[in-house]
């Protein structure tokens, strides 16, 4: 078998394995390929759609336009989905109708020209993005309907206060009580008014995170398939890092969310184990540096700690980890992130400084809030949890945490940690 052979076969194997569907027609719009995954998405067996015009995969009044499209291209080079990519509608073998993410390719054979259109169904994102939208307005309907019962057990307590005033109003002991009524009722509206917040900044935290990465997969995917020679290897590679990048990013984010939760719900404790902390540094910083940007460096200096302590080293571990990929994604492209790891008076101290772009002072206070993230780096894809559940290892193994930072000039971050030698 040749290498033209082989490649043939290989492609064809690609064609057929595809988790998206293929169709390929001619300038005439006539079907004269298409891949498994098509058929099983428009209900047709293979024989059934080879021959055909591709408008009947399509609803009535696109059908209608189609031929018009393609004699459109033909005639000025220009098309509405030809090479751009675009969301439209299919119709299935039983008539139903459903949306997904069409990319055409015009490719120029020796003798003619084909088109190669790719599908994505997006009926599940679709239906995914409408309960998500249902959800949230399920969720307002309730804030509003807690707030509305609130407020009428406000103005029952206020009056209530009212009277008791004018019966008791000498009875210290009864003011006493009323205030505390009326405390802790403030106090419940404001936990209330909080979590309709902090669900609102998490729909729509996550809408964005989710969306963005998901756009990347499914370019990426779309451009994957125009680079059909061995020389065009680079540029296939680089779009399936694109799409590792992507799922790793979705994977922090959903580890960050699962982390919250076991946090907030006091199932994450201390489990402590001895081991030797300077190593516990090199393993971290050799981690790290697989996710350098361009010439960053970082810098691990140990002071006098090449001995066995005993502490959480999972936990340890995280909390280094988390600030140190914060500092690398904080930082320029040639910033060196220096790592300080001593031992002072059973007192482990680590500290992590870049020189990155820094947090504006006025956001300071808000640093460790849940879903913060500072004004100057919101194109930095993020959820503003991670220094949330850092603080919260801090105090589950009894230390502290501070940071002093600068705008334009860096952060740096010191986490003390008793430990036991």
């Amino acid at each position: 078998m040749n290498n033209y052979q082989d490649i043939v076969l290989r492609l064809k194997a690609i064609f057929d394995a595809a988790v998206d569907g293929i169709i390929i027609i001619n300038s005439r719009g006539v079907i004269e390929e298409v891949n498994p995954a098509s058929c099983k998405l428009f209900e047709y067996s293979e024989k059934e759609i080879i021959g055909n015009n591709v408008s009947m995969l399509m609803p009535i009044k696109d059908s209608i336009q189609h031929d018009k499209y393609i004699q459109n291209y033909h005639d000025t080079g220009k098309g509405q989905i030809i090479g751009i990519g675009r969301e439209v509608k299919g119709k299935k073998k039983g008539g139903e109708e459903f949306p997904f993410w069409l990319a055409v390719i015009e490719v120029k054979l020796e003798d003619r020209v084909i088109f190669t259109g790719f599908i994505h169904d997006l009926s599940e994102i679709k239906r995914a993005e409408s309960q998500l939208i249902h959800m949230n307005e399920e969720l307002e309907n309730k804030v509003v309907e807690r707030t509305y019962e609130l407020e009428n057990v406000v103005n029952q307590l206020l009056a209530m206060n009212k009277q008791l005033e004018l019966e008791i109003y000498k009875k210290e002991k009864a003011q006493e009580k009323l205030r505390e009524r009326e405390a802790e009722l403030k106090l419940s509206l404001a936990k209330e008014k909080e979590l309709g917040e902090l669900k609102s900044r998490f729909v729509s935290m996550a809408s964005h995170e989710f969306r963005t990465p998901l756009a990347t997969v499914l370019s990426s995917v779309s451009l994957i398939s125009r680079y059909t020679e061995t020389t065009q290897q680079p540029n296939r590679d680089k779009h399936i890092q694109k799409i590792k990048s992507s799922v790793t990013h979705l994977t922090g984010i959903l580890n960050d969310f699962l982390s919250m939760n076991k946090l907030e719900e006091g199932k994450i404790v201390a489990h402590h184990e001895t081991f030797n902390i300077q190593e516990l540094c090199a393993e971290v910083v050799e981690e790290m540096n697989t996710i350098l940007k361009g010439d960053q460096k970082i810098l691990c200096i140990h002071q006098d700690c090449d001995f066995q302590i005993l502490n959480d080293k999972k936990i340890l571990k995280n909390i280094m980890i988390n600030l140190i990929s914060n500092a690398i994604k904080y930082s320029d492209e040639k910033g060196i992130i220096e790592c300080t790891v001593s031992i002072n008076d059973k007192i482990a101290i680590f500290k992590v400084k870049d020189h990155g772009m820094g947090i504006p002072e006025s956001e300071q206070k808000y640093l460790f809030d849940r879903f913060f993230r500072a004004s100057n780096v919101t194109n930095i894809e993020g959820t503003g949890l991670g220094l949330h559940i850092v603080k919260k290892y801090v105090e589950i193994l009894n230390g502290t945490i501070d940071f002093e930072s600068k705008l334009y000039a860096g952060t740096t971050f010191t986490i003390q940690i008793p430990v036991i030698l």
